[in-house]
């Protein structure tokens, strides 16, 4: 289901695909919670195959990466039925584009002999996972920094690899689309950025959606402070941890009834460890609207991110005022300080936070101002289109009227 950044971006690209082709879908699953939505996905393809991953037993299979000299991430990925399906896919149906959707993924589409001709390939990298990783290894101690190192560089050579077999290469970002680049060169010309959008109609504020805070504090007044995001992922769990450790004190001595909600799935033991009278860690909740719509301020105080955050995108939809890390706010179109705020340590977290607190009338106003801005700018539609151009140009539709894919 589409509750994390990744999740929402490949379903979106899912649903845009399937609205004017034959979808043929490869995929993993790998929670079991995700088992009662393979219907749902089922409905949008000519054919489904899903591979079960476990991600303990995917991570001892990823060190196997170490002896061969590739990227440990590959490996985790390694599948031999998808491997199997894709294959007699490509060779059973009339595919004419093959898209891609994160790097690694690209591993499950090689060349088939038996094909008078390979379809199009379209690579959606999102991010670009090799920075990611070396940027890992700068906050880590050795011998993670090493390892972490080490993963950068061996899948910026496979990245360069995927760029150089597919016809185009998709980014979320233009910084990111730049950023690889400068760091492939050679691919110069064949990278552009599809933005992510957010969904205005699913996110938008609700004049009767109740609080979830009532029930659950002790304390009249509340300052809800909310961040969302799924929380088994490295990024957010730094951010949380530190906006509790280096954040929270020093606004609490000016506003002692604010509360901290870290609203999002598979929180690990640290940041259960997290909660406290002042800090509410929920895990999976049923929707995240309450929690957005009624929250005082929504933060990302993300220290490690890359491309668009959807979290941004969906607070600024439910009308919230936001104050993220500059990195963040400087991916998004919008105006900062009046469509959402950007802050650049803990002190200026402090210091916006506590100034949108004291000033209601702006904070309402940037709610608004940023639901405008996300209606305006981050239709999905509109972004998703960039693909289309390169699905089929110039080669008239298949005998039913659909191009598979």
């Amino acid at each position: 289901p589409p509750n994390k950044g990744d999740k929402v971006r490949s379903f979106n690209l899912l649903k845009h695909l399937a609205a004017t082709h034959q979808v043929f879908l490869g995929t993993f699953v790998d929670d079991p919670a995700d088992e009662a939505y393979i219907e749902t996905v089922r409905a949008l393809c000519t054919d489904l195959h899903v591979a079960r991953l476990n991600p303990r037993a995917a991570k001892v299979r990823s060190l196997s990466g170490l002896a061969i000299n590739q990227p440990l991430s590959l490996c985790y990925y390694r599948n031999s039925g998808l491997s199997a399906w894709v294959k007699r896919t490509l060779i059973e149906q009339e595919i004419d584009a093959t898209v891609v959707f994160s790097s690694v993924m690209a591993q499950f589409v090689s060349d088939a002999p038996e094909l008078s001709r390979m379809p199009r390939l379209l690579v959606d990298f999102v991010d670009v996972d090799s920075a990611k990783w070396t940027q890992y290894a700068g906050d880590h101690r050795w011998p993670l920094s090493w390892l972490y190192r080490r993963e950068g560089e061996r899948l910026l050579a496979y990245e360069r690899t995927v760029a150089a077999r597919s016809q185009r290469s998709f980014f979320v970002t233009a910084n990111e689309a730049a950023l690889f680049q400068r760091l492939a060169p050679e691919s110069a010309g064949l990278v552009q950025a599809i933005c992510n959008g957010v969904d205005a109609d699913f996110y938008s504020p609700d004049p009767v959606r109740p609080s979830p805070f009532v029930k659950s504090t002790k304390q009249a007044g509340q300052i809800p402070i909310v961040f969302t995001g799924a929380m088994d992922y490295w990024p957010n769990i730094d951010a949380v941890t530190w906006f509790v450790r280096e954040i929270l004190p020093a606004l609490r001595q000016a506003w002692p009834q604010i509360c901290f909600y870290i609203v999002g799935r598979s929180p690990p033991a640290s940041v259960l460890a997290l909660a406290s009278e002042t800090v509410v860690v929920t895990g999976t909740v049923p929707d995240v609207r309450p929690f957005l719509q009624h929250a005082a301020v929504v933060v990302a105080p993300l220290r490690v991110a890359r491309g668009i955050q959807n979290k941004i995108l969906e607070a600024m939809a439910m009308s919230r005022p936001v104050v993220a890390s500059q990195s963040c706010v400087e991916a998004i179109d919008a105006e900062n300080g009046v469509e959402l705020v950007s802050a650049t340590d803990a002190q200026d977290f402090v210091a916006q936070i506590d100034a949108l607190l004291k000033a209601p009338l702006r904070a309402v106003a940037m709610g608004l101002a940023g639901r405008e801005s996300v209606v305006k700018n981050y239709s999905w539609a509109a972004h998703l289109s960039g693909i289309d151009e390169y699905l089929n140009p110039k080669v008239p539709a298949n005998a039913m009227g659909q191009e598979a894919l």
